[in-house]
């Protein structure tokens, strides 16, 4: 049987990595501090990532998967405390790419400072190249917005709020604002093959190969919950975090190496679908944000 060391396993990516690879049949061993409820059929390792001392000592792993590395120290404390292991996958973030550069980003696209993501973006840079730097068999995984059953961010999850309480959908500007999204089991399914196929390209951008725009999603997200978008479109000047789930920034990654390891991934439709049941049942699991308080306090709209 496999081994995995999966760090977290608690929350969304992590959680949803766990449950995927028990399923697959892997030995499944979950890094985190016990703080919340474990998935069922892994093995708990409870120790802080940054405090690990010999606790990984006489334990080889096929496969480390990193999904809770921010920044290079994470990666430097995980790999000091590693006896062996196989390969190594991180889970990085198209917010390495500066908002100014040549789009779609390719993986040969230079790094560097996000003006929009800040020092997420560049402590995304420094684990990558500590990673890279170190280990021999290790890939980096850059996705943009992932999405589907287990998410804790108020993205999907705030449409179907509003879907379920018959409200008009408050969309920036005239909505055209292009997204790019990935389902948690494609970027699941994509760490399996980079593990069977173990292709010398170390670095990939994944993601669905075409975006859609703002009023696209959230119409999908309606259809979802069983409801008909109807729209409200919201003036440029007001800051759109605040009533919206994303940033006013409109990116693209290529994702043709991806494609050419996996061609399909799950459809926009069907993906919001499995993410709108589970959160009839996990509601309390997402971190809720008071966007619809905005709307009803500060926006001219009438639900």
């Amino acid at each position: 049987m496999k081994r995995v060391l999966i760090t977290g396993g608690t929350v969304f990516v992590s959680r949803y990595a766990a449950q995927y690879f028990v399923n697959k049949g892997w030995a499944v061993y979950v890094l985190n501090r016990n703080t919340k409820q474990q998935v069922d059929g892994v093995t708990l390792i409870q120790a802080d990532r940054h405090d690990l001392g010999d606790r990984l000592q006489g334990m080889r792993f096929d496969a480390v998967l990193d999904i809770t590395a921010y920044d290079a120290q994470d990666v430097h404390d995980l790999l000091d405390a590693l006896d062996g292991f196989g390969a190594y996958l991180l889970i990085s973030s198209s917010a390495v790419y500066p908002e100014w550069a040549e789009q779609p980003f390719t993986e040969n696209t230079p790094v560097g400072e996000n003006a929009i993501w800040g020092k997420y973006g560049t402590d995304k840079i420094e684990a990558e190249r500590a990673l890279l730097s170190r280990a021999a068999n290790a890939y980096v995984i850059r996705p943009p917005y992932l999405y589907g059953p287990m998410n804790n961010v108020y993205r999907e999850a705030f449409v179907f709020d509003c879907a379920l309480a018959n409200r008009r959908f408050c969309l920036p500007k005239d909505g055209s604002l292009p997204l790019q999204f990935f389902h948690v089991e494609d970027l699941c399914r994509f760490m399996e093959i980079l593990l069977e196929k173990k292709p010398a390209q170390r670095v990939f951008n994944v993601g669905n190969p075409e975006t859609v725009t703002a009023r696209q999603w959230a119409e999908c997200c309606y259809r979802a919950a069983g409801k008909r978008a109807e729209f409200v479109c919201v003036d440029a000047d007001i800051d759109q975090r605040n009533y919206f789930s994303f940033y006013d920034y409109a990116y693209v990654l290529d994702v043709a190496a991806q494609q050419s390891l996996m061609p399909d991934v799950m459809q926009l439709e069907a993906g919001l679908g499995e993410a709108f049941a589970w959160y009839l049942d996990n509601q309390s699991d997402v971190r809720k944000k008071p966007l619809i308080e905005y709307i009803d306090r500060w926006l001219d709209v009438e639900s």
